[in-house]
């Protein structure tokens, strides 16, 4: 009696802990997208940073090129822009060309996969709704061609509010590997994504729902005129407008929903902060932040994140 007690107590937590996992997802950032009209000029603004991004060739779409710069941890930051400046079909070639003739800056981020066909199941049982997979490349400039699949998640665009989803069809270390600028210094890679959103309890309503997540944390920050909220163990951060005079609620209604900044995580804060331009700290859910002096290159907020 007591060994069958023990088995159905058995059975029904593996069935509550397997409920779960399939409702989670690693929502580890493959990469983080910056979108421009001209790329040498991206390019020299973080060069100026020291964060020297290397030319990583034209899209398999004709339409755009970019480079990046690669981090220790496997994420990247890419840069993106048209392979003909004023190229009159980059709004409608690409799923960002609103953002990238008006040099917006953010646009984008992805997650990685490594089985894009059980992820994209995952999300459609959680009622969110997918398009693809859809095939994508680029041909580096030692004229290798890299491929991979991705996947839309959510109606807002590809990597808008939801990230999109990305498996490499080619060996990854071909995508991308750590940049010479930043190779074994003290910044590890992309570890918050700010997404701007126009009602907040809306998107984390939506994101609770997509991998099953706790309830985030809330901060008011007056300074980044925004009401934010993060969920732990998560590189997600939504930012809402506190003001509907704000930079950000006029950014929202120019784009929509989207990125607006990018922390990256670093080993060694002082160092970074030694390393890199950068403004006054502040502090984000218990962490130290500084933004970045980037330039001109359509915005402004790429800072540095504490552990």
């Amino acid at each position: 009696m007591r060994l069958t007690f023990l088995l159905i107590v058995f059975v029904q937590v593996f069935s509550f802990l397997a409920a779960a996992a399939d409702k989670t997802m690693n929502l580890k950032v493959d990469h983080a997208s910056i979108c421009g009209s001209d790329l040498d000029a991206l390019r020299a603004s973080f060069t100026s940073l020291c964060l020297t991004p290397e030319y990583g060739g034209p899209h398999g779409n004709g339409v755009t090129q970019m480079a990046l710069i690669g981090f220790d941890d496997g994420s990247y930051l890419e840069l993106i822009a048209p392979v003909k400046k004023d190229a009159p079909k980059i709004a409608s070639a690409s799923d960002w060309g609103n953002f990238i003739v008006a040099d917006a800056g953010p646009c984008a981020w992805a997650v990685g996969s490594t089985d894009l066909t059980a992820d994209v199941d995952r999300l459609k049982k959680n009622g969110i709704s997918i398009k693809g997979p859809n095939n994508g490349s680029r041909k580096k400039p030692d004229g290798t061609t890299i491929e991979w699949q991705t996947a839309q998640v959510g109606d807002n665009g590809v990597g808008a509010v939801l990230p999109f989803m990305i498996q490499d069809k080619t060996p990854r270390e071909l995508r991308v590997k750590p940049s010479a600028s930043v190779k074994g210094g003290p910044l590890t890679g992309i570890a918050l994504v700010v997404i701007g959103v126009k009602n907040l309890d809306d998107a984390v309503a939506t994101f609770r729902k997509a991998y099953g997540l706790n309830a985030p944390k809330l901060e008011d920050h007056k300074d980044f005129g925004a009401k934010l909220a993060h969920f732990e163990g998560t590189p997600v951060v939504l930012a809402a407008p506190l003001d509907p005079s704000s930079w950000l609620a006029e950014r929202l209604s120019k784009f929509g929903e989207s990125p607006v900044a990018y922390l990256l995580g670093t080993r060694d804060f002082a160092a970074s902060e030694k390393s890199y331009r950068s403004n006054v700290e502040t502090m984000w859910f218990g962490r130290k932040v500084r933004w970045l002096e980037v330039g001109k290159v359509g915005f402004s907020h790429l800072g540095i994140v504490s552990q």
